[in-house]
């Protein structure tokens, strides 16, 4: 194909994009906003720096690893394990042999059995065996919560850490999503770290862009496409100020808008939301979770909050600390001051030793779409990347599974397909 339309400059369309232009392809990026990144966005305002809701990169994913210059991103990164939060206590629970100073708290922290704890350290050998994409094809379709009941795991482990933890990955605290991806993050989160770049995750889609651009490829703003027709000659795309003709297309729009363009049924209806709320608070508060995440053990109001000036400095000016609450769902419908207010009330109640006094809340991010149905079993009714008629292909990460991963995986499946 010498001429090829990229719907969406997310980090699907932009990894396509960039793949087509390295072969020689002439490519066209049309994006409807005024920017790029798709739901991998990041906002810089007085001195802060706001991800579209919370979002953190594993450096262990394969496609993050052959797609992205990490030392270019400037990653900061989070100590690995999670502060375990209830009202009037926390505890903590981290692998000792990726930070040695973890070692005496994990010991004794009872919120974990023991045997849990070994159970665990277990899995994590087991797991680094197989390849990643072993992790979806190991055992029946199941979900994490049946996959960790057969690895024996009792109900408090489940309760005080799985539930919050995978909650947050999976935005699912039920823990009803496909083991498979229990799986693959864990085996991620062992082999590598958890990190977000300097700039912020827009940083991520900004490179993407530009090694897009570099390539060869143009990426056009404010620029919607209304339709898309495949017939024997290629495809005519009618945007909002002119028609055009390529040889192909990659419709990498969000499920919805790529279902309306193509006209594909299999693509993924059900989807799950989130709110996450800011918060700054003075500079000299310190939450004595150093660069761990606190997983709110007794409720999901909020289901966890991530230290994020702590992890990354740049995300907050020198005399605040900026901390994300982030609720599942669409936070039981209630309006920012609620849930601001309910953010502040579970702080207090972690840290009664602590005042609150200046705490404010700078930014409320909802997201409705955040990320697609993963039911034990979902891949088998995913859509196929050549499913649309004609020269077209998907690419998006519910042609994979829902992450960062499948995102930039599928953008490379995606070009190789069209070729």
């Amino acid at each position: 194909m010498s001429q090829v339309v990229v719907v969406g400059a997310g980090l699907a369309g932009l990894v396509a994009a960039r793949h087509l232009a390295v072969d020689g392809v002439d490519v066209r990026v049309l994006e409807r906003r005024d920017e790029v990144g798709g739901r991998v966005r990041s906002v810089h305002a007085d001195g802060y720096t706001f991800d579209r809701g919370f979002q953190v990169l594993f450096t262990a994913y394969p496609a993050a690893r052959r797609e992205l210059d990490f030392d270019a991103l400037d990653l900061r990164y989070f100590t690995g394990g999670a502060t375990i939060a209830h009202p009037g206590r926390r505890s903590v629970l981290a692998d000792p042999l990726d930070n040695l100073g973890d070692l005496t708290e994990t010991l004794f922290n009872t919120d974990v059995r023991t045997t849990d704890k070994l159970r665990l350290f277990r899995l994590q050998r087991r797991l680094g065996k197989l390849d990643f994409p072993d992790c979806f094809d190991r055992g029946p379709d199941q979900s994490i919560e049946a996959y960790l009941a057969e690895q024996g795991f009792s109900r408090r482990f489940v309760d005080n850490f799985a539930a919050p933890f995978y909650g947050g990955i999976t935005l699912d605290r039920s823990l009803s999503t496909d083991a498979g991806v229990f799986r693959y993050t864990f085996k991620a989160l062992s082999e590598g770290k958890t990190a977000v770049p300097a700039d912020g995750m827009g940083a991520i889609t900004a490179q993407l862009a530009e090694r897009a651009r570099a390539a060869g490829a143009t990426v056009e703003l404010d620029t919607r496409v209304e339709s898309l027709d495949a017939h024997n000659d290629g495809v005519s795309v009618e945007t909002d100020g002119e028609s055009i003709d390529a040889d192909g297309a990659v419709v990498a729009t969000d499920p919805p808008t790529a279902a309306e363009l193509t006209g594909v049924d299999d693509v993924p209806a059900g989807t799950k939301g989130c709110v996450t709320q800011y918060y700054s608070l003075p500079g000299h508060i310190d939450l004595d979770t150093g660069k761990k995440i606190l997983l709110n053990a007794a409720s999901a109001d909020p289901n966890q909050i991530a230290p994020l000036s702590a992890v990354a400095p740049e995300y907050a000016p020198d005399d605040r600390t900026l901390v994300s609450a982030t609720w599942l769902g669409e936070g039981d419908r209630a309006d920012d001051d609620e849930l601001a207010a309910r953010g502040r009330e579970v702080l207090e109640s972690w840290y009664p030793e602590r005042r609150f006094d200046d705490f404010r809340c700078v930014r409320t991010e909802r997201i409705d779409v955040a990320q697609f149905d993963q039911p034990p079993g979902f891949r088998t009714d995913l859509p196929a990347v050549d499913a649309p008629e004609g020269p077209v292909v998907l690419a998006g990460d519910y042609t994979r599974w829902s992450s960062i991963q499948g995102a930039l995986e599928s953008g490379r499946v995606a070009a190789d397909r069209l070729q």
